[in-house]
């Protein structure tokens, strides 16, 4: 797997990874405009056999705290380590940018995400109820986690 920086030459490959990860996805053009922010950064996890995208993470950081604003693995790529691998990517990065904490919202029902961030020392920091909506069939909570930078390993 190789992980890259994130530029706007790579916006339609974050656009394709992000819809085949999620119904409602993301425009290449909306990766554009986010990583045009300040504090906005990226990584593109993409196969090392065929450079076919694998994975994607977008995140911000301000005020001394990162979030994670989308983070999302192809269907055929999951349970492969594509995700761990971009978060810890984007780990270091956030703190090089002056970032002491992580925020993170994850649907209540993603039990393997959930494990996974629990498994790299994410703690569960509050609830947004009806945060994320699924339509037809409805909306799901999230729940808000919070990881330590200073306490996190390096």
């Amino acid at each position: 797997m190789n992980l890259i920086r994130c530029t706007a030459a790579q916006c339609e490959a974050m656009a394709a990874v992000h819809a085949e990860a999620f119904p409602a996805s993301w425009r290449w053009d909306e990766f554009e405009d986010l990583l045009d922010g300040a504090g906005i950064y990226g990584f593109l996890a993409s196969s090392d056999r065929d450079g076919a995208p694998l994975g994607v993470i977008l995140c911000r950081v301000a005020a001394g705290e990162m979030e994670v604003l989308t983070i999302g693995v192809a269907h055929d790529a999951r349970r492969r380590g594509v995700a761990k691998a971009l978060i810890a990517a984007a780990l270091p990065a956030a703190r090089d940018l002056g970032a002491s904490e992580c925020f993170l919202e994850v649907a209540v029902d993603n039990d393997p995400a959930i494990a996974l961030y629990e498994g790299l020392g994410f703690r569960r920091a509050g609830l947004r109820k009806a945060y994320y909506d699924r339509r037809p069939v409805g909306f799901v909570d999230a729940l808000v986690m919070r990881l330590d930078l200073n306490a996190a390993p390096q």
